[in-house]
């Protein structure tokens, strides 16, 4: 989702005013404000999450995840926020958020399949006897 904030700001076929040293009001197209709400609710709904992994995961690994989270969490909220006000910074903050997930991603993928194997291994495996 963070990979839609790239799309410019256009109006008409020309690129909208952002107000950064030009003065005067912006209009927000329909799907830029989607967009905008899009990548905003899920910086919210990141939240409640940070709040289920502090309380649930381990200290070790509570410290990794957390703070992931928290900057995917400020990305999408800045990205968002951004993009619902017509400021041509969204960029940055989508892109860094792009990258958090793909990384966050990356790691769910690398760390379930090595638990998934270890687990059928151990299914698998005849008991061992002394």
């Amino acid at each position: 989702m963070a990979l839609l904030a790239f799309d410019p700001l256009v109006d008409n076929g020309r690129c909208a005013e952002t107000g950064l040293g030009r003065g005067g009001p912006v209009r927000v197209g329909r799907a830029h404000r989607w967009q905008g709400r899009v990548l905003a609710a899920s910086g919210l709904a990141l939240l409640p999450w940070l709040g289920y992994l502090a309380g649930t995961l381990p200290p070790g690994e509570a410290a990794a995840w957390v703070p992931l989270d928290a900057l995917e969490a400020a990305a999408l909220l800045t990205a968002g926020t951004r993009l619902l006000r017509a400021d041509v910074r969204h960029r940055a903050p989508a892109a860094a958020a792009a990258v958090l997930l793909l990384a966050d991603a990356c790691i769910d993928l690398a760390t379930t399949a090595r638990r998934a194997v270890q687990s059928a291994a151990r299914t698998q495996a005849p008991p061992l006897r002394a």
